[in-house]
């Protein structure tokens, strides 16, 4: 026999009991009288000394039938079970989700704190309330036992069996969120590794089957791989379905052509059953550049449940580093996934090698550049450079004026006037009193370049390969072009900027400017990010 209650009914019979066997004590209060003879009350003095403090109590049914009555209301008060299969307690493994999906509010306001893994650990803080604790005055004094383990890519063991509530409650609280993915199978394989009796157990009989109970939405990755007979494993449902969009993917890069402009490219994914239509926003170091709608088609079921994508870019001129946030602004279940993050660096200043016999305005023009450093070298010391190419590959550019070997080694080149004989240009003769009669104004060698005031007085005349390409015109002859050889570019310039008018135009520093920075300016690897 078992007694739910036996503190209560403690208590009450000590506090009931003494109180009535106090009543039979106590003195009963009586008036005064005068009489002429006290024959006629012998027996009013003998009650007298009874009921007077520390006599000795006379025989009294009426007393032992309210002890009898007393005793059977503190019985009932200590609440008797009786249990005719003595035995061990209960066992429970309990399986805690904390995987990202768990971090959901299912709530459409993204600033509720309470997050399924708070119900989830409330449930099982209820299921813990619920075992039976150790009882007194109790045939057997074995308690329900229960163990906890957390689990998201990972399973863990926090607490071996035991039967304190207020154990099992602090662990509980104890379990925090993650972003991991969830996988059971692991969980699942620790928890039956404890099912088993011990060694110590196995010679007794009857003992309980062992109940697993998971707390999870049902998001698992896994569940493929996981088979359980039927009454081993009990699910306890947190959440309700409902739409999350998250940002799966995002990366950020300069272009390498153009190093201002930075180009983002994001995916969004859709996990709920119908189409969403949600703005991205995109911001740069907390400061909101741009925003865009996009319809993200839903999960496909007929290719097991892949979520619908849509891809997102945008392009923006950043000169300086950043923090690139790429956000969808429609509230849903999960937070965390909403947002991603990718760091830009700043381009790298250039390393650049000037080789002329004293070309002013072309050094000026270079010098006006954000460069890290200009040297400046004559032909006869650049000969003896050529000879030991480490020199050469130090510099990220090299800039020729009206002079060019027959051969140079791979880089980056801007040669003015002149051009190596390996290249496969054909010269011509020399032309005079040439104007540019066309050009490509949206190549980023030419923006912002204006050639409409320009003038060669002489320039040379010389055909291209066909794999050239040609940026700007004379009626007669090319005038710049581009040629990608061995690995290397090289931009011909046809002319010497001091046989023009060229080096008096705003248009000269910028096409210098733009010229050094083709293909030349780039920052270090940006890093690819993912959400939240």
């Amino acid at each position: 026999m078992q007694w739910l209650t036996p503190t209560t009914a403690i208590i009450a019979g000590a506090i009931s009991v003494p109180l009535l066997v106090l009543l039979y004590f106590l003195k009963l209060k009586r008036q005064d009288e005068f009489v002429s003879s006290t024959f006629l009350w012998k027996q009013a003095v003998q009650d007298l000394q009874v009921n007077a403090p520390f006599q000795k109590l006379r025989r009294n049914l009426l007393l032992l039938l309210q002890l009898l009555a007393m005793l059977c209301v503190l019985c009932a008060l200590a609440g008797p079970i009786l249990s005719l299969t003595a035995g061990p307690g209960k066992r429970y493994v309990l399986l805690i989700d904390h995987s990202a999906s768990m971090n959901a509010t299912d709530s459409h306001d993204n600033n509720s704190k309470t997050t399924r893994l708070d119900e989830a650990k409330r449930q099982a803080k209820v299921l813990v309330n619920s075992m039976q604790s150790h009882v007194a005055f109790s045939l057997h004094d074995n308690a329900d036992q229960a163990m906890i383990i957390s689990f998201a890519d990972r399973a863990k063991v926090l607490c071996n069996y035991t039967s304190d509530k207020r154990q099992l409650a602090a662990i509980i609280d104890s379990i925090t969120p993650t972003d991991a993915k969830t996988k059971l199978y692991d969980a699942v394989t620790v928890a039956r590794a404890f099912v088993q009796p011990s060694e110590k157990e196995q010679p007794q009989t009857g003992l309980p089957a062992t109940s697993l109970e998971l707390f999870s939405d049902g998001k698992i990755g896994d569940l493929q791989n996981i088979i359980v007979s039927r009454n081993e494993l009990k699910f306890h449902c947190i959440g309700t379905k409902g739409q999350n969009v998250a940002v799966v993917a995002m990366q950020a890069r300069r272009s390498y052509e153009k190093a201002d402009e930075v180009s983002i490219f994001s995916t969004l994914a859709n996990y709920g059953p119908t189409a969403i239509n949600s703005d991205v926003q995109l911001s740069v170091d907390g400061n909101v550049r741009a925003i865009r709608n996009v319809t993200i088609p839903p999960r496909q079921l007929a290719r097991k449940n892949t979520p619908g994508t849509v891809s997102v870019s945008f392009n923006l001129t950043h000169t300086n580093a950043g923090v690139f946030e790429v956000r969808q602004l429609k509230p849903d279940l999960l937070a965390c996934d909403d947002a991603a993050w990718a760091v830009v660096a700043p381009p790298r200043k250039l390393k650049v090698l000037l080789v002329t016999n004293g070309n002013v305005p072309l050094r000026s023009a270079l010098q006006a550049c954000p460069l890290s450093k200009l040297d400046v070298k004559n032909p006869a010391d650049f000969e003896s450079m050529t000879s030991q190419f480490a020199g050469l590959q130090s510099y990220d550019a090299i800039v020729m004026d009206n002079y060019c070997p027959d051969k140079l080694p791979r880089g980056e080149y801007l040669i003015f006037g002149q051009w190596p004989g390996n290249l496969g240009v054909s010269p011509g003769g020399d032309i005079k009193n040439q104007p540019i009669v066309d050009w490509r104004t949206r190549h980023p060698v030419l923006q912002f370049v204006d050639f409409s005031n320009f003038f060669a007085a002489k320039t040379r005349k010389f055909k291209l390969p066909r794999d050239a390409e040609v940026l700007a015109e004379f009626s007669d002859s090319p005038a710049i072009a581009l040629l990608h050889r061995n690995g290397g570019t090289f931009l011909l310039v046809g002319f010497n900027p001091m046989d023009t008018n060229w080096p008096f135009e705003p248009g000269f520093v910028m096409f210098c400017y733009n010229a050094i920075n083709y293909r030349n300016v780039r920052a270090d690897d940006p890093l690819d990010s993912l959400p939240g």
